[in-house]
């Protein structure tokens, strides 16, 4: 098959069975994604049937521990990294504040700058703003403030005199969604001489990453927006993990998962991350995708974002036609992720309020996009209306979607 089939992805997640999700049409998943049906057996049984301290030498407990390896394995294998390369955690935000702590210190002392973006979620910008404090440049690379987007340009001229050690950038903004040249950025930096960290928290949902082709030295994402359970997944490249100080336990810095994960890892949660394998395999087999794990991660991410952008184009043509709202980001489709955010005349929230009463289920706020929507000269007390969806969402939703807005507006 070529074309996503969506009765097959939908039949995969229970929530459209529930009697309770199931009665709106569910534009928030920018928010966090509905878990797939692996994820909830998965989950379900090992608080079932592992739920012991993994790894002892009786059989719940190495049951337990084998389906922990299992989703560090299958997720590494996917996107392209070794598995030691693969780090949990309680949150992505949690995750990058660990990872900000450990340059801290390796830029002590060294002169070296970061660059941060104003197009990111506060998430990844403010842990590493706050490096400022210690004495460590912070330089930013701006927007451009009417189309929101991120030039090339503007960031060879923060990294021309050399000093720049990290650069910092989101794949895609949680209210811009435009879709950044991860690879040519990330080549842009390398060259001179210069880490990346990405921030792929609005475009994982869209398709797992293939790690290698985009040149990242970390890629952090979030299991809950990927069809998981609430965990943060890091890959960190060893040769930057090791190079950075370890922030875990000092006895385990030699295994480099360990190495920068202060914190107990929830055993029940890492698990049930093997879940979004399986269903991205079982998508792949569907499908007729063929090859190793990473092959079959790409055949899947394809399918997904082609299926995105055919359901959500119709939106944002409606959007764009309007003249009562300023649409945020690209008007094409395949240049964004489906994450659609628009400015209103009056203020967002109420909007979300009617349409939640229209059958439509999306909210409004800042989405902690406080700095792209100030760049933008958005008002953060009227806020932004913001309908995101995903590989599931069909195009009968976006047509009631588009209904609500007519008579909501």
């Amino acid at each position: 098959m070529t074309v996503l089939d969506l009765d097959f992805v939908r039949s995969q997640f229970p929530a459209f069975d529930s009697p309770v999700l199931s009665s709106h049409a569910f534009f928030e998943n920018a928010g966090g994604s509905y878990p797939c049906l692996q994820v909830v057996d998965r989950l379900t049984r090992f608080y079932r049937d592992r739920k012991v301290q993994p790894y002892g030498p009786y059989p719940g407990a190495q049951a337990g521990g084998a389906e922990m390896d299992e989703a560090r394995d299958r997720l590494a294998a996917m996107m392209g990294v070794a598995r030691e390369e693969v780090s949990f955690g309680p949150s992505t935000s949690a995750n990058t504040y660990v990872l900000a702590q450990a340059v801290r210190k390796w830029l002590e002392g060294t002169g070296g700058a970061i660059v941060v973006t104003d197009q990111d979620h506060e998430a990844n910008s403010g842990v590493w703003r706050r490096l400022a404090d210690e004495g460590i440049e912070v330089r930013e690379w701006q927007i451009d403030r009417e189309t929101g987007s991120l030039e090339l340009p503007s960031l060879a001229a923060l990294l021309a005199d050399g000093m720049v050690k990290l650069v910092c950038f989101p794949h895609c903004s949680n209210v811009i969604a435009e879709i950044n040249d991860v690879a040519a950025i990330c080549a842009m930096a390398k060259d001179a001489g210069a880490r990346t960290v990405v921030d792929g928290v609005s475009y994982a949902p869209h398709g797992f990453p293939d790690i290698p082709a985009l040149g990242c030295d970390v890629y952090l994402f979030s299991a809950y927006k990927t069809y998981g359970p609430h965990q943060g997944i890091m890959v960190l490249r060893e040769g930057f993990g090791f190079e950075l100080p370890g922030q875990g336990h000092y006895f385990n810095h030699g295994t480099l998962y360990k190495r920068h994960t202060p914190a107990g890892p929830d055993h029940a949660q890492i698990a049930a991350c093997a879940g979004m394998a399986d269903y991205v395999d079982a998508l792949a087999a569907h499908h007729g995708i063929a090859g190793d794990a990473a092959a079959r991660n790409r055949g899947v991410h394809d399918l997904m974002r082609a299926q995105e952008a055919a359901v959500i184009q119709p939106l944002l043509d409606y959007l764009s036609a309007r003249n009562d709202l300023r649409l945020l980001g690209p008007r094409e489709a395949a240049r964004r992720a489906p994450t659609v955010a628009v400015e209103l005349n009056r203020v967002a929230e109420p909007v979300s309020e009617d349409l939640g009463r229209n059958g439509i289920a999306c909210w409004a706020g800042d989405f902690y996009a406080v700095r792209p929507l100030t760049a933008l000269g958005i008002d953060l007390e009227k806020g932004v209306l913001r309908m995101s969806a995903v590989h599931y969402t069909s195009a009968e939703e976006v047509t009631r979607l588009i209904e609500a807005l007519d008579r909501v507006l």
